[in-house]
């Protein structure tokens, strides 16, 4: 148990930050703790959780994605086309969607991987083009999106919030199975040395390949639980997110450098920020004050994981791994 706490210690301090965070959110709102609450916290949350697993995949193996909120966009509006109709047609829209989610991250791959252009350099481009197809698909907000679908996605489950379920399928279903086979620990293997993975015959070229389209893939999912939530389509929502997602992922205990730190650490700093900003909405503080403070959140966020190449005695050891 103690060796556990030790191994996990980012994620169990977060954890314990979270659940402070969580308890004077409850008792402060005026409405209480009844289930329409927990479950428009758990939605708010969720979208950011979803995104933050998104950017988890790039920070991992030593990249950073600053596409996700664009990916986000693009998906949701192009959601707010194709999720309408018949039963059999909303299940081809969602297929679609997350095809066009991982198409995205492959995208990002090909250039980083094969064309050798850093990780920030080529999200920051690829932002824009996603961006643009966006607005394309919708220059203004709207469109709908099937409200049975969504109502049984972002409502409750005999008083237990939908998006919360979801979570917990991807963290049982998809990331612990994951964790555990070789390419579960490529990834991990790529994030602390690159060339040590290499040596031990790692294919360090298609894992970051897959980790992006992971990482697109996600952002999608992201798209579509905005979709839900809306009900329409907004090619406008990029920025928050693909700036609150490093905050998440840092506040987690992800470490920028690569190869450390969970998706659940992902999950928590996502829950942390979102429940932040819920309680300064509610704490009274001015809304032209807000921005500010959540800026100060994502620096220090920032700052928190940098701290960890400032500590080392030689910084050429973090860019030579």
């Amino acid at each position: 148990m103690l060796d556990d706490i030790r191994t996990n210690k980012r994620e169990v301090i977060a954890l314990a930050f979270l659940v402070v965070l969580v308890s004077v959110y409850l008792t402060t709102h005026p409405s209480g703790p009844t289930t329409y609450v927990l479950t428009i916290w758990a939605n708010q949350c969720t979208v950011l959780a979803l995104v933050a697993i998104a950017q988890f995949f790039a920070v991992l193996v030593r990249g950073l994605d600053l596409s996700v909120g664009a990916v986000m966009a693009l998906t949701n509006t192009l959601a707010s086309h194709l999720l309408i109709g018949s039963s059999t047609s909303i299940g081809l829209g969602l297929l679609a969607v997350l095809a066009v989610g991982s198409l995205c991250g492959l995208a990002n791959g090909l250039a980083i991987v094969y064309g050798r252009i850093q990780p920030i350099v080529a999200t920051l481009a690829s932002a824009s083009v996603f961006v643009g197809l966006a607005l394309l698909l919708r220059p203004t907000p709207g469109g709908e999106i099937d409200f049975d679908l969504a109502d049984a996605l972002t409502l409750d489950i005999w008083g237990l919030p939908t998006a919360l379920v979801i979570l917990t399928v991807i963290v049982v279903v998809f990331w612990i199975p994951l964790r555990r086979t070789g390419f579960g620990l490529a990834l991990y293997a790529i994030g602390s040395s690159q060339q040590a993975a290499f040596q031990s015959g790692t294919p360090v070229a298609r894992v970051r390949l897959a980790a992006f389209v992971l990482a697109g893939l996600f952002a999608g999912v992201a798209g579509l639980f905005v979709s839900f939530i809306t009900t329409t389509g907004d090619a406008s929502i990029a920025p928050n997110y693909t700036l609150n997602s490093i905050a998440a992922v840092v506040l987690g205990g992800i470490a920028l450098r690569g190869g450390v730190g969970s998706l659940i650490g992902a999950l928590i700093g996502a829950f942390i920020l979102k429940t932040i900003s819920a309680l300064m909405f509610f704490s009274g503080l001015p809304p032209l004050a807000q921005p500010f403070v959540e800026g100060l959140i994502l620096a220090v966020a920032i700052a928190i994981g940098s701290a960890d190449i400032l500590r080392l005695r030689n910084r050429l050891e973090v860019f030579d791994r």
